[in-house]
Parts: C-alpha cells; sequence; structure tokens
C-alpha cells in the first residue's frame, strides 16, 4: 500500500531507544522472544502466521525526513539519536518458525539477536502481526476441521476492524484451510481464489425473483449459484430456481450448480431443500449456508442436525475470531551480552505462567516411529539432541514427572529468517504455506484437536536450560 509502517510502535519504544542511545547502550547486543501463554478458545493448539508481513516490514523499514521531523518536534529526542533513525539499516539476526506451524504455549515462535536497539524498535510490528495472523490462522483451522471436508470460505471482509485486518485476514484464512474469499483484493494481493455470486439487493432490484434468477443464469450459465432466501426459501426460491434450470440452463446444456441459503433455520431449510432439488432431478445442486456460523455451530449442523449442507461462508466469527478476539503474544527480553558473552535474563512473577523461560533458544519438534508429533522440547540455541540415542522428556513445572522416548526423530522449528539483516529465507508462496499447514497438522494426535478438553500437548525444557533456569530463580529470591 506504499505506507511508511516506521512509526507504527508503541511511544515507549522510541523513548527506550532514545535512552540506549544516550547511555551508548544502543548497539549492546540482547535476544528477544515472541510466544503466547495460552490458546484462544480453550483448544489444544495455534496456527503460526504472519511471518510475510514481518519480512515486508524489516526490509522496508526507513525513518524518511517527514518521520524524522515529527520527532524532532516532539522535543524530547537526542540530535544524534534522530541521526541514527535517519540512516538506520537492520543488522540483527532472526529466527522464527515457518508459517502454517501448529504451535503452543510458552515456546518461541520467533526470536531476534541483534542490538538492543533494533529489537526494540520492531517490537510492536511483529507482535500485532503475529498475534492477529495466528489468530485468524487458528480460528480458521478449528472451522474447516469441523465441516469434514466441506468446502469453507471466508466471506467476512465487510465486518473485519479494518481493510488491513480484512486483507491479512484472508490470508490468514488461507493458510489456516479456507478454499477461497469473498474479499477480491486479497485474491490480488496473494493469490487467495476469490469468489462470490450475488446479494439480497440483485434479487430486490428485479421485479421479480425469478427474472433476478434468469438474468443471472443467462449471464454465467457456467457458474449459476442462486441466492434463494430472499423472500421465500422454500415457496418462492427454490421453485424459482428449479424453473429456471429447466428453462434458462437445460436448453443451453447447462446445469445448475448451486443454491444459498443465508438466513432461517438452515439444519431444517437444507434438508427440505436438498428433497426439493432432488426429486426435481436436480442431484448434483450443491447447497451452500451463510449466517454467523461459526466452528461449533457448524459442527453442530452436521453431527448432531444431518443437515443437508454441501458448503459454508464463514464471515465475522472468522474474520474477527469473535469468540476470543486477543492472541496474547508476548515480547520478552531473554538475554544481554556482557563482555562478549550472552547472559540469560529471566522475568519473575508470582503467577508461574509469566515467569519466562531464560536464554538463547531452539525448539526441537519431537515424532514418534509413525511420524506423529509426541512433544516439543525447548533447548539452549546450540544445544544438539541425539535422535539415535534415548532422551528423557520432563515436565518443567514438575520434574518429576518423566517419559523416555526412543525410536523418535526430532526437528528443529526455529529456522534462519535474516542473518546480520540481510534476508536469507525463501519466502515461500501461499500454498506451499498451506500445505505446510495441512502436513503439520495431520502430524497432531486427534486427542490434540478436538473441540472441547483437547489433551495438552507437551512443551518441556532439556535438562541445561532448565537447570539454568531454576539457578535463575534460586539467586533471585536470595
Amino acid at each position: 500500500m506504499n505506507r511508511n509502517l516506521a512509526l507504527l510502535t508503541d511511544f515507549y519504544e522510541l523513548t527506550m531507544s532514545n535512552a540506549y542511545f544516550n547511555d551508548n547502550r544502543h548497539n549492546q547486543i540482547a535476544v528477544f522472544d515472541v510466544f503466547f501463554r495460552s490458546i484462544p478458545d480453550e483448544g489444544g493448539y495455534a496456527i503460526f502466521a504472519g511471518l510475510e508481513s514481518i519480512i515486508d516490514y524489516i526490509e522496508n523499514l526507513k525513518f524518511d525526513k517527514e518521520t524524522i521531523k515529527f520527532l524532532k518536534e516532539k522535543k524530547i529526542f537526542n540530535e544524534g539519536f534522530l541521526n541514527y533513525l535517519e540512516n538506520f539499516k537492520f543488522t540483527s539476526d532472526v529466527y522464527a518458525m515457518k508459517e502454517g506451524t501448529p504451535i503452543f504455549p510458552n515456546e518461541p515462535l520467533l526470536t531476534i539477536k541483534g542490538p538492543i536497539i533494533e529489537c526494540q524498535l520492531i517490537e510492536t510490528m511483529i507482535l500485532l502481526s503475529i498475534n492477529h495472523q495466528s489468530l485468524i490462522a487458528t480460528k480458521t483451522s478449528r472451522i474447516v476441521r469441523e465441516a469434514k471436508g466441506r468446502p469453507v470460505f471466508e466471506f467476512g471482509a465487510r465486518r473485519a476492524h479494518s481493510y488491513d485486518a480484512a486483507n491479512l485476514g484472508a490470508r490468514s484464512a488461507y493458510i489456516g484451510g479456507v478454499t477461497g474469499t469473498s474479499n477480491t483484493l486479497a485474491d490480488f494481493m496473494f493469490g487467495i481464489p476469490s469468489s462470490g455470486t450475488m446479494a439480497h439487493s440483485y434479487v430486490q432490484s428485479f421485479k421479480s425473483e425469478y427474472d433476478a434468477f434468469k438474468s443471472y443464469a443467462l449471464n454465467y450459465p457456467d457458474n449459476c449459484l442462486l441466492l434463494v432466501d430472499t423472500y421465500d426459501t422454500l415457496n418462492e426460491g427454490i421453485p424459482n430456481a428449479i424453473r429456471v434450470h429447466n428453462e434458462v440452463l437445460k436448453p443451453m446444456g447447462k446445469y445448475l450448480k448451486g443454491v444459498r441459503i443465508d438466513s432461517g433455520d438452515l439444519a431444517y431449510l437444507s434438508k427440505k431443500v436438498r428433497v426439493m432439488l432432488d426429486e426435481a432431478g436436480l442431484t448434483d445442486t450443491k447447497i451452500t449456508v451463510s449466517n454467523a456460523l461459526d466452528e461449533f455451530l457448524i459442527r453442530d449442523l452436521i453431527v448432531h442436525q444431518d443437515a443437508q449442507i454441501d458448503a459454508f461462508g464463514v464471515g465475522e466469527r472468522l474474520i474477527t475470531a469473535r469468540s476470543e478476539a486477543v492472541f496474547g503474544g508476548v515480547f520478552k527480553l531473554v538475554a544481554i551480552e556482557d563482555n562478549g558473552k550472552l547472559v540469560p535474563k529471566i522475568k519473575i512473577s508470582d503467577n508461574v505462567a509469566k515467569t519466562t523461560i531464560p536464554g538463547f533458544k531452539q525448539v526441537y519438534r519431537f515424532y514418534d516411529e509413525n511420524d506423529m508429533s509426541i512433544a516439543d522440547v525447548i533447548t539452549l540455541f546450540d544445544e544438539e539432541i541425539d535422535a539415535s540415542k534415548p532422551y528423557t522428556l520432563f515436565d518443567p513445572l514438575h520434574p518429576w514427572k518423566q517419559k523416555i522416548v526412543e525410536n523418535y526423530r526430532v526437528e528443529k522449528l526455529l529456522i534462519p529468517i535474516f542473518i546480520e539483516g540481510e534476508l536469507v529465507y525463501n519466502k515461500p508462496t501461499i500454498n506451499e504455506i498451506r500445505k505446510h499447514k495441512e502436513v503439520m497438522f495431520e502430524k497432531l494426535w486427534k486427542e490434540v484437536i478436538r473441540l472441547k478438553f483437547p489433551h495438552e500437548y507437551y512443551v518441556d525444557l532439556s535438562q541445561k536450560l532448565w537447570d539454568i533456569k531454576q539457578e535463575l530463580v534460586t539467586q533471585h529470591k536470595h
């Protein structure tokens, strides 16, 4: 959108950075982690998204004359600091998980290692990108799974919180598994298939519903899907749709592709509509429904009400993640360089969940002999796990709970994105990201991905890392 997003940062990032510069600490090397503490909707997993936005932001980050002028007028920033910003060049290392990876609480999703001033300046953009897009990808994955293989379309643009939320939300939804979007700009920007047919206003603009359907069929004979609930779905909408098929499409050698229901009792109507279509010989005409759907409603329609639905259009409850609208990712200092050595740092809280995991770290995913995910282990960055030897997994909060695993393989999840400020990551296409999500998701046990009371996926610490954390906790207690 040709916008300079350099000032899309919390103001305290600038005041801290100015102070670092004034104290000549701005080039001190630090390590920050991005992680989240709890899974939305009390689910068993989340889906990582937002990395491409971060890459684009970092590659285009610059403080132009207009932004420098704005900051200068605040009259609190040192002239040397403003000169630093005007000549800003990103030089840090960034490691991150691949977009589409299933993720779990407290493990680093992204780590930045570099001059502390650089880490602070990009914190806000990193968090807002990951928090929003991971939230929508996670919500979408839940919805798509409950559709049991039926196509789900993202219909939420007009209910999104902004045009950025609509566009990036559509992208995240596609990573999460939707078949396509109603948002044409998302198609243009990201290559997500866009589709749509008609609104109620189109039907209302004609003298009769039949005239509206006839016009649409003549304009789009190869892709005729009719909205049938403007007036009376069963007594007018479906009879008119059948009539248009027989009088307009069939003589052309075409077929009524589908009908859409956007109001009323979707289970009852879909079953009645299926019978009417089948009796008219339209057994291949698909039934799509929309109207304030989410994963729970979709599950009830399919599992408990035997609804005759072939596809879903999901809008506001997907694009806004209405049931839980905050992902809760945080950005925490975990190490800082002193005399050329990285020193682990910890934040301690009476709330155990808010005590951070110190140090520059890596995340390993363990897979069993059937290639199913069994646990993630957070280690020091330079630790290597030898999969040829047994490994002891243990609960970091209850270390006496242990399990020895054998016949496993491991995969490092944090991969290099930027090294010394240079992009070293080949950005995948949106379809490659989507495929990665599908492959990784299939490796999760069904107990982890169920909607209610899912099994808690294990995220453990290596013995070395656990020892460092305990040592720091003990030091601060004294």
